[in-house]
């Protein structure tokens, strides 16, 4: 038995199911292991970033994973992602950071996958087990033909897993794969919700095929004589403890449903993911919602804002954070906020704030070179 593995089996006993008709649940916000963002900390120091950067960018300490029980709010999961590739450069970042995966990340859930004795039964452990990392994420199985088809989402109407998170997910299933089996691992077939990003060529290079994207699901298939491949470090008897561990921690998990995502806050997180990719309009977000535009624009109003202020809030506030980075040309700050020509970026930008990208730079540049000035976090 390995050391991670006896530290997660001396936790066994200690694990109390909830109390029928108790209050399991006061919180309605969707939370996840504090492993998950250690690990996204460890790709990107693998990457060359300080984890104190994004610590100060982030709020996440990665010393907290320490308690393997310990939970983030999901929005520091989103937010950790997204400055892991913005201070590493690496557009690929979920892509490489499932790669770095190894054996003991996830703890009791790790275990249980990687002492299973096939790959079918590791990904079938994944799925039961999964909410023991997070409480909205979940998987599932079917078979169409010689393929079994994975598909991992959110149980939350509206919501759906960031760029990164879902690329990182199916390319895990890929990586753990080949870790577990020795052999090499392709997909049959690989599918994001997500847009399609500026190159493909890492996700062909990893999946071993081409993925689709603005599907209707972030799903993968893999072919059954693939899954039927032996575990090379199967172990039967810790396979047994950890899937009985893993159903005490499973069993103390909540059920409760948790809050929907307002639309408000649905269309801002698809503005943000889409925005890199160039101009996008009430008509690109309306079809990701799967309603018409003219409801959009109703569900908006409800809550007390429209398409165009909160596209326009949001480039303000995005343009104040790439702006503080002095790594980003100013060009560029406009290309990720969405514009097709800088000097669009420069009008809108002195509209808000009365000066030019350059002299806010300027500004900010002069602050951080003050004698005792205060660290400004992101």
């Amino acid at each position: 038995m390995t050391v991670g593995a006896s530290q997660a089996f001396a936790r066994l006993g200690s694990v109390a199911p909830l109390r029928p008709g108790g209050d399991n649940r006061s919180v309605v916000a969707i939370r996840v292991s504090a492993r998950i963002g250690a690990l996204i900390v460890h790709a990107a120091s693998a990457a060359g970033v300080a984890p104190q950067a994004l610590q100060a960018a982030t709020g996440f300490d990665p010393r907290s994973a320490e308690d393997p029980d310990a939970r983030i709010p999901l929005e520091v999961e989103n937010a950790l992602w997204s400055e892991a590739e913005r201070l590493s450069g690496d557009a690929q970042f979920g892509l490489h950071a499932a790669e770095r995966l190894r054996p003991g990340t996830f703890d009791v859930l790790d275990y249980a996958i990687r002492s299973a004795p096939t790959v079918r039964t590791s990904l079938e452990r994944l799925a039961r087990y999964n909410r023991i990392v997070h409480d909205a994420a979940a998987f599932t199985l079917s078979n169409k033909g010689d393929v079994m088809r994975v598909e991992h989402a959110f149980q939350v109407a509206g919501m759906a897993p960031c760029r990164h998170a879902s690329e990182f997910t199916l390319a895990s299933i890929i990586a753990v794969g080949r870790q577990l089996a020795g052999v090499s691992v392709r997909a049959r077939k690989v599918e994001f919700i997500h847009l399609e990003p500026t190159s493909t060529l890492e996700h062909e290079r990893l999946f071993g095929v081409r993925p689709s994207f603005s599907a209707r699901v972030n799903a993968l298939e893999l072919d059954h004589a693939v899954l039927e491949h032996p575990v090379l470090a199967a172990d039967p008897s810790l396979s047994q403890v950890m899937e009985r561990f893993a159903e005490l921690l499973l069993a103390s998990r909540p059920v409760e449903p948790v809050e929907p995502e307002s639309i408000l806050s649905r269309v801002r997180r698809l503005l943000a993911a889409a925005l890199p990719e160039g101009e996008t309009t009430l008509a690109d977000i309306s079809a990701r919602l799967r309603m018409s535009e003219r409801s959009l624009q109703r569900r908006l109003a409800q809550e007390g804002a429209s398409f165009d202020g909160l596209l326009d809030d949001l480039r303000r506030e995005l343009a104040s954070r790439h702006l503080a980075d002095p790594r980003i040309a100013i060009a560029e700050v406009a290309y990720l906020l969405g514009y097709s020509e800088p000097s669009a970026f420069h009008r809108a930008f002195r509209r808000w704030t009365g000066m030019t990208p350059s002299e806010a730079r300027g500004q900010s540049d002069a602050l951080r070179a003050r004698p005792g000035s205060p660290v400004q976090r992101r």
